[in-house]
């Protein structure tokens, strides 16, 4: 049992509607979903993607009124977005024109790399990436040649490495494959690698002991979600953590894929996640994301729940 990479990273904003103007409108994603929290109804669940809104793309915000995020380890803390390796001009000059904090561009473990937040203090790092499929929205108001084509490597903060590794090693089969210097305020951040590799399916695992604990927030990453091929697969990771012991959230259907939640020891909340169905199953692929969407069960609760949501548009 592999896991084949990243699925999608899930954070959260305390400004839907500024959150939906800067994913779509700055960034240049395609929004896929508009729907709700499915375990808090009055909340936002919004989903940024490419094109197609193919996993390993996934961008997704839960819409909370909550205090900006108290950064510190134990904590998700970088999301790396991939572009084509001859973006980074573009976007250092996108994201200057845009008035973000952004770095200049550099080297990161051997990759060009571009640092910004966005206007929630969420940390993000691009990453220049080799060839590949890629999947550009034809309304994005960024060139398809610039577009952002999906998420990693992603970057977890903890106080130490073994239990960590672990997890990633021992029950995820994840591999070990090397390391560097934190650019981000010291020690040493090590590398695990899922599938075939690169930076679609890269962990990047910061050890840094003399940070305070996070507290999530506004601009902070709620959990990251890896790639399982269909039910079956999921079903064989369910009874791998049940005759591990390790505490989980058990199958749960999320409608657009099918998902399973586990803490890792550093804190940090992992889910594992089907390719599909995806987010045409409910809704026209043309004008997916357009309207509200709501799971079956959902549903009878539409008038309801659409009259607590504020307009994003």
């Amino acid at each position: 049992m592999d896991l084949s990479g990243i699925h999608h990273l899930t954070a959260i904003t305390a400004d839907a509607p500024g959150n939906n103007r800067f994913y779509t409108e700055t960034l240049g994603l395609r929004r896929v979903k508009k729907t709700v929290n499915q375990d808090d109804t009055s909340a936002y669940h919004l989903f940024f993607a490419d094109g197609a809104g193919s996993p390993g793309t996934d961008l997704t915000f839960f819409d909370w009124p909550v205090a900006r995020e108290r950064r510190g380890t134990n904590s998700i803390s970088r999301t790396g977005l991939r572009v084509s390796q001859d973006s980074l001009d573009y976007w250092a000059a996108r994201l200057r024109d845009a008035g973000l904090t952004r770095s200049d561009i550099t080297q990161t473990d051997g990759r060009a790399t571009l640092d910004f937040e966005d206007p929630e203090g969420q940390r993000f790092r691009l990453t220049a990436d080799a060839p590949g499929a890629a999947h550009p929205w034809a309304r994005s108001p960024v060139p398809a040649e610039h577009q952002i084509r999906g998420l990693g490597p992603i970057t977890i903060s903890v106080p130490q490495l073994a239990p960590t590794d672990a997890v990633l090693t021992h029950l995820m089969n994840m591999r070990a494959v090397r390391d560097y210097a934190s650019p981000d305020g010291g020690g040493q951040v090590h590398v695990y690698e899922m599938g075939a590799g690169g930076p679609a399916a890269e962990m990047h695992v910061a050890v840094q002991p003399d940070l305070p604990v996070a507290q999530q927030g506004a601009g902070a990453v709620h959990h990251v979600a890896f790639r399982v091929p269909d039910d079956a697969a999921l079903g064989q990771w369910a009874a791998r953590l049940n005759a591990l012991r390790i505490p989980s959230s058990g199958e749960v259907e999320r409608y657009y894929f099918r998902s399973l939640y586990f803490r890792e020891p550093g804190g940090n909340l992992f889910e594992l996640a089907t390719d599909g169905p995806g987010f045409a199953v409910d809704e026209p692929f043309e004008t997916m994301g357009e309207a509200l969407s709501l799971p079956p069960f959902l549903e009878p609760r539409r008038a309801a729940i659409e009259a607590r949501l504020k307009p994003l548009d």
